[in-house]
């Protein structure tokens, strides 16, 4: 939960502990991921700073679903190390609140909006205990965080697939976790919902909260995030974003050709 300056209120519900006092959320220190022993993504190094924003950029099947299922202890990382809050993956997963894509999820699933955000509440409720005034409270405030307040009782697949996108995200921010980690969360979604989208977790930030999310739109990397980090079976860059969106890093990691707006955006063209 947050106050009204943004910043993460105490609760205490929440009995993980979640490495408060480690020097970063997310470290990776040469990590290199596998399936069955052979690598699928290689030499990642760098890391992601509580109240920072990192964009996971590259084509499909370049790594990154495989960087983020690592990220969630879900993936070996046979060379190298990753680290979450201070310990390995696996160990930390009660750190990490995940936001997979709306199209992942059955829409036809007869729950409310707030029925479905109160599932982030669940590991801090446990499974014999009733939701209390503060969970309730956590789940209001969340989808007054994604401006969904006045959708909490809809049926979770009569939302927009925006609409859908952002109960997700309000779902991972109800249990108030120190990292967030999202899966193309502004796929698809509409103008309002990225709006919505971008203003709650510009506000996690400003909590501490580290933010990992994967992108196909890069001027939502420029935007939001200030470290990216490109990656096609390898790291091509990890920088702060203006570093690592240049045309020639683009062009390397993609393999085609890059387009440079007079907007200063970069869009990406099959060359």
């Amino acid at each position: 939960m947050y106050d009204d300056h943004g910043e993460r209120a105490p609760d205490p519900t929440t009995s993980d502990n979640c490495g408060d006092g480690a020097p970063d959320p997310i470290r990776f220190t040469d990590a290199t991921m596998a399936y069955d022993r052979v690598p699928a993504l290689t030499n990642v190094d760098g890391r992601l700073p509580a109240g920072q924003a990192l964009a996971l950029v590259g084509p499909n099947g370049g790594g990154k679903s495989t960087l983020i299922k690592a990220v969630l202890g879900l993936v070996p990382v046979v060379g190298g190390a990753v680290t979450v809050a201070g310990r390995r993956p696996a160990a930390a997963r009660a750190c990490v609140g995940y936001v997979p894509q709306a199209a992942s999820l059955d829409p036809e699933f007869p729950v409310s909006a707030r029925q479905v955000v109160m599932m982030g509440r669940y590991r801090l409720i446990g499974r014999l205990r009733r939701p209390g005034r503060r969970d309730r409270a956590a789940v209001d405030e969340a989808l007054a965080m994604v401006g969904l307040a006045d959708r909490a009782h809809t049926r979770f697949g009569a939302l927009s697939g925006g609409q859908r996108q952002r109960v997700l995200l309000a779902r991972a921010l109800a249990a108030a976790p120190p990292i967030l980690v999202l899966d193309e969360p502004f796929n698809g979604v509409d103008a309002v919902s990225q709006e919505a989208l971008n203003a709650a977790l510009t506000r996690a930030k400003a909590g501490g909260t580290a933010v990992l999310v994967s992108t196909h739109d890069l001027t939502v990397a420029q935007c939001l995030c200030e470290q990216t980090c490109l990656v096609n079976r390898r790291q091509f860059a990890f920088a702060r974003t203006e570093l690592a969106l240049t045309p020639e890093l683009l062009r390397a990691c993609y393999g085609g050709q890059v387009v440079e707006l007079d907007a200063g955006r970069l869009v990406v063209t099959r060359g």
